[in-house]
């Protein structure tokens, strides 16, 4: 999940670059043009969902946590809350004093919207995951096929630029930092991903895989074929085509909507993989750390694409392709494992994990 997430936020400091397809950067190199391919079809708008669908199983091992300690559902639910509002203040710390892109304030707003649901029945659920994902449905291939047409391009431009300084660059997120979280649950459907997690949850898929082998299998098969189906009008605009910038827009919607059930299968495909490991390895108990430690290593990889690509900072993203900037997101990712492995051999938590824990359960 982490490397993924590196891997999508790597191009977004490439502002020397000129647009291509979306938020991609055009490609120079043929390594350039398969990096962009390949996260066309693996990446974007998949490893969000992939997050959202683990953040909502998340949800619920947390909830079914304090009820095992014998707290009662309006304090479990009261606790998720709290939890998700430091999440935002941790997504608004990342934003502004980092510089980094965040994704951490709008889960934490999906837990507020959510939280409810821990408490209610499954056809609830699946009720409530029907209605909000009939109207993603709908909105967001309109609500891009006009962005794009007002954009008159169909790529955007990095909002990074050589001008920028740390200060100009921290003022300009504080203003616009409470916006970020509204505009993600506007243009992404982070929600029906949250739901599914929590859906999936209930049933234990992840935590008990070995159980559900075969309905995992199926829910895999059928999440990547509808990803992949997904992807490809997106990978042909500027290729094979060139639509008009509206019809651009709503495949660009398509894209991110066929995106949920990529994030799905991501996350059913890695727990078919784990009930298959009997005894983990070095190289497995190296990502379980990781894993153990999602958080801090989040803030810790977003840092460091900061540090080597920002403009503010060592400005990498202003002399190098795409290419090469993913193989940077790999190496700060192979970077964070090492890391990982130094803690769990330590027998130590993430210190953001720590500081969480300390925040949320204070009082208790």
């Amino acid at each position: 999940m982490l490397l993924l997430i590196a891997l999508a936020h790597a191009p977004l400091y490439l502002y020397a670059s000129d647009p291509g397809i979306m938020h991609r950067v055009e490609g120079i190199t043929f390594f350039d043009q398969a990096v962009n391919f390949f996260g066309q079809f693996v990446i974007d708008n998949r490893a969000r969902a992939m997050f959202a669908v683990l953040f909502g199983y998340g949800l619920v091992l947390a909830f079914k946590s304090q009820l095992a300690k014998g707290i009662s559902e309006k304090k479990a639910v009261k606790t998720i809350r709290r939890r998700s509002w430091y999440l935002i203040l941790f997504g608004m710390l990342l934003a502004v004093v980092i510089g980094g892109q965040d994704i951490l304030m709008a889960y934490g707003v999906a837990g507020l919207l959510v939280s409810w649901v821990l408490t209610r029945t499954n056809k609830t659920l699946i009720r409530t995951f029907i209605w909000i994902t009939v109207f993603y449905v709908l909105i967001t291939p309109l609500f891009w096929g006009f962005t794009i047409l007002e954009s008159g391009s169909y790529g955007f431009a990095p909002e990074v630029s050589a001008t920028d300084t740390y200060f100009s660059t921290a003022v300009l997120k504080l203003i616009t930092t409470p916006f970020i979280p509204i505009f993600i649950h506007m243009m992404f459907p982070v929600l029906p991903s949250v739901l599914l997690g929590i859906w999936i949850a209930r049933y234990e898929l992840l935590t008990k895989p070995e159980q559900h082998l075969g309905r995992m299998r199926r829910i895999t098969i059928a999440g990547l074929i509808v990803s992949l189906l997904g992807a490809i009008p997106l990978s042909l605009i500027g290729n094979v085509w060139n639509p008009s910038y509206f019809t651009a827009g709503l495949v660009n919607g398509l894209h991110i909507i066929t995106g949920i059930a990529g994030g799905l299968a991501y996350a059913m495909l890695f727990g078919i993989i784990g009930a298959k490991i009997k005894e983990p390895g070095r190289l497995t108990s190296s990502l379980m750390a990781v894993g153990k430690r999602s958080l801090t290593f989040y803030v810790f990889n977003e840092a460091l694409l900061v540090v080597l690509l920002s403009p503010v900072a060592l400005n990498l993203g202003g002399q190098i392709g795409n290419g090469l900037a993913a193989l940077i997101a790999v190496g700060i990712w192979v970077l964070s494992v090492v890391l990982a492995t130094v803690l769990e051999k330590k027998n130590k938590v993430g210190p953001l994990e720590a500081l969480m824990r300390k925040l949320v359960y204070r009082n208790k």
